[in-house]
């Protein structure tokens, strides 16, 4: 699960993970509105693009919760 403030709204964020970490990308769930949001993401790929891609998002300001995180 993605957490993040209005100032990255208009930052593609997921595709970038996408192509820079060579990632597949599924969003389940997502609600935004002017001033946050968050997104239930999956992501397929080698674990250490995973973790790469992680702290790439958690570098741009962004919230990272895992499922090992809920577990």
């Amino acid at each position: 699960m993605l957490t993040f403030s209005g100032e990255l709204l208009s930052e593609p964020i997921i595709y970038t993970i996408g192509q820079q970490f060579n990632l597949v990308t599924n969003i389940y769930q997502a609600h935004v509105t002017e001033d946050q949001g968050w997104v239930i993401l999956d992501l397929e790929g080698k674990d250490e693009e995973i973790e790469a891609g992680i702290t790439w998002i958690i570098s741009k300001g962004m919230r990272v919760d895992t499922n090992s995180d809920r577990i």
